[in-house]
């Protein structure tokens, strides 16, 4: 019987997966990479493509740290993709904006955002735009609108280019990538893993990014994925001319046109499903703010669900009772990608990474529920 060997696995083939695997791929690993196939929730495939790092740490501060160590660094983590595959992932990083419709919402945005900007000792870019100004930049805004937050470093990018950039540029680096079928079970063995997968293969190292299937498969590695689904929906509209340069939080409009509209939080489990009671308050938001919408044909919705902590910040884990197995849960795998590939991807190596990484360990968790009792 052939034995299928890798130095790391990497069980997971979305945004954070393929991310580490690339970064993995480049510091000279054998990386083979595991992914379900088209039969899984897919939450990179339903994603919104934003780089944000507007309000991103109201809980965690260093999360404000680490989401713009990952903006920073994505320029040229675009421009190494685009050389190496001859995808253009549409990157734009113009700032962003979140947009209010009444003034109850925008001040208490405020709030949260002054009391970030505390919190990292005042280094936070971020400013209130009146009505007026914000039309002179973007003059579809309806009168609705009473004004919104501008943080110069937020963008979007085409988050299916960026999958598909990272697989390519997996792969021509030499990277295996087993797909089409779940891991089913993973033992620990003296200083390695077996991995049940279509054929046991044998790993070194394993890192779990396997999202909300983290949940079955960390205990199986002395982890815990304290993690939970989150849906939301998405509305695209038709191609229309462009108007809208500037990403918002609610809408943003892709480099042909059309506009992907969203923004919705539902508590639902593992429902995947369009609901069009939220639909139609989506689409209702969205006209408020631009109404030339209320003339623009939808073409499709979708769902998807993210993947999220109890405090919303990444979950890094090493396994102290197996070493050489590390978890991985985020739900800013487009944002973050520039930091997984890099920063994450060494850490994970057994490189020095940025101390500020401690502060996402799952131990977090169990001083919230040390204070909670």
């Amino acid at each position: 019987m052939v034995k299928h060997e890798t130095e790391i696995a990497v069980i997971g083939g979305g945004l954070v997966g393929m991310a580490v695997a690339f970064g993995l791929r480049r510091r000279g690993r054998d990386v083979t990479l595991f992914d379900e196939g088209d039969h899984a929730f897919r939450a990179a495939r339903g994603n919104f493509g934003l780089i944000w790092v507007q309000g991103k740490g109201a809980t965690l501060p260093d999360y404000t740290r680490w989401t713009r160590y990952s903006a920073a660094k994505w320029p040229d983590f675009a421009q190494q993709l685009g050389a190496e595959t001859g995808i253009d992932l549409e990157l734009s990083q113009p700032g962003g904006f979140d947009i209010f419709l009444n003034d109850t919402e925008a001040e208490a945005a405020v709030g949260r955002l002054d009391r970030l900007r505390a919190a990292v000792g005042g280094d936070y870019p971020f400013e209130f735009v009146e009505p007026a100004r914000l039309r002179d930049m973007i003059p579809e805004v309806g009168p609705a609108v009473v004004g919104a937050i501008h943080c110069p470093e937020d963008g979007h990018v085409n988050p299916l280019y960026l999958l598909r950039a990272l697989t390519a540029a997996f792969l021509q680096a030499g990277g295996v990538f087993e797909n089409g079928a779940s891991v089913m079970k993973i033992e620990p063995q003296l200083g390695a893993f077996t991995i049940h997968h279509t054929r046991p293969w044998h790993a070194g190292k394993i890192v779990l990014c396997a999202g909300l299937g983290n949940t079955e498969l960390a205990p199986m590695l002395g982890l815990q994925a304290a993690i939970r689904p989150e849906r939301g929906q998405i509305l695209v509209t038709e191609r229309i001319r462009p108007f809208l340069k500037y990403p918002t939080i609610q809408i943003r409009q892709t480099g042909e046109g059309a506009l992907q509209i969203g923004a919705s939080q539902e508590d639902v489990g593992l429902d995947d499903g369009t609901s069009a009671p939220v639909i139609s308050e989506i689409a209702n938001r969205a006209c408020q703010i631009f109404p030339l919408l209320e003339q623009v044909r939808m073409v499709r919705c979708w769902a998807a669900l993210r993947v999220m902590s109890a405090d919303g910040c990444p979950i890094y884990q090493r396994s102290q009772t197996h070493p050489g197995a590390t978890l991985v849960n985020c739900h800013s795998g487009v944002t973050l990608a520039a930091a997984h590939a890099s920063a994450l991807a060494a850490w994970i190596d057994g490189a020095a990474a940025p101390e500020l990484l401690e502060s996402f360990s799952a131990k977090r968790f169990d001083v919230l529920a040390s204070s909670a009792a």
